[in-house]
């Protein structure tokens, strides 16, 4: 059914379970006997909810009210560990009830086969024997403009011609993430899956995004490039340091990240 058609508000009122993983629709009424389940959009890294009261520039006119009103309609959230519940139970607070199971939208890296992986690869058009990286970014809060902090087609052509870049822009970026794709820079932006995008890549490289958390459990190499570590900080904030407690080798330039593969450091 199509958000805002008589289906979608007729399947929102007789539904017995509702399942989502951001905000439930504000005009729902959830009636007696419904069932709210909240799978969250993975493991926070960045600071979320009630944390966001004291960074305006990361809320972006979030109104808070309305999300705890949102949190009392919830009556389970997925959890996939200890430090989710943690976070998502003090941000979020409510008396819904924690159900620290795993998330169910990594189940797929563990079912997955190879036929599932070349198949996947074939669609997307990496040519067989290449190394693809999924580059993934997250959002910055702190600006006017979303914009790629590498040049893609930079990085291709000193990786070498074994390699190809998947470019996945954030769902609050409006648009591509790199302009001219070639056959060694594929925008993968508008495609259906993320998990299908991990699956087909060899590598990750990402800042800030919940990806890597999800992308750890295909054992494969996760490379952290930050270089705008301290604006990101002081806009949106952190849970840890990922200098301390990082999935992989970490790149603060063009050349650091060209370095990292070039020499196996990953």
């Amino acid at each position: 059914v199509r958000p805002g058609t008589a289906a979608y508000w007729t399947a929102l009122a007789r539904s017995k379970y509702l399942v989502h993983n951001a905000g439930f629709d504000r005009g729902l009424v959830k009636r007696r006997g419904q069932v709210l389940v909240q799978t969250q959009r993975g493991t926070p890294l960045k600071h979320m909810g009630l944390d966001l009261r004291e960074r305006p520039a990361a809320a972006e006119g979030t109104n808070l009210d309305e999300l705890l009103d949102d949190v009392d309609k919830w009556d389970y959230v997925l959890s996939g560990n200890r430090h989710s519940t943690l976070v998502w139970e003090r941000v979020h607070p409510g008396t819904y009830t924690t159900l620290e199971y795993g998330g169910p939208r990594n189940d797929v890296f563990q079912q997955a086969t190879s036929a599932d992986v070349t198949r996947i690869r074939e669609q997307l058009g990496i040519p067989e024997g290449a190394v693809a990286i999924l580059y993934a970014p997250t959002h910055r809060d702190y600006r006017r403009t979303q914009r790629a902090t590498l040049d893609l087609h930079s990085v291709a052509r000193r990786l070498g011609p074994r390699y190809v870049v998947l470019a996945r822009a954030h769902h609050r970026h409006g648009g591509p993430l790199v302009e001219n794709p070639s056959g060694r820079v594929i925008d993968v932006t508008g495609h259906a899956s993320v998990e299908s995008l991990c699956l087909a890549s060899d590598a990750l490289v990402t800042d800030y995004s919940s990806i890597m958390f999800d992308y750890a459990g295909l054992d494969r190499p996760i490379v952290i490039h930050a270089d705008d570590r301290e604006a990101y900080e002081a806009a949106r904030g952190t849970y840890f340091d990922l200098r301390s407690f990082s999935p992989g080798a970490i790149s603060r330039g063009e050349d650091e990240l060209i370095d990292i593969f070039a020499t196996g450091h990953w």
